[in-house]
């Protein structure tokens, strides 16, 4: 008895995993273009994270141990 819900929330969990392509719902419209556009996103640009949201890692690497700088801030936790 207990399998029966189970096997219920699979299916439902499976069939939330179709790749179709993008399009908007039947009856609306996609938003409007900015001004000074001729023509407005598709849903696949307006789905793409701008590039201030992903931005580059900068890791420089240290070429030989150097002594830490005083930190103002690095303050015991409070008791």
């Amino acid at each position: 008895m207990r399998r029966l819900p189970l096997l219920a929330v699979l299916l439902a969990l499976g069939a939330c995993g179709q790749k179709t392509g993008l399009s908007p719902a039947p009856g609306q419209k996609l938003p409007v273009a900015p001004y000074g556009r001729d023509a407005g996103k598709s849903p696949d640009a307006l789905l793409a994270p701008p590039v201030q949201a992903i931005p580059e890692r900068s890791v420089e690497l240290r070429k030989r141990s150097e002594e830490r700088e005083d930190d103002p801030f690095d303050l015991p936790p409070v008791e």
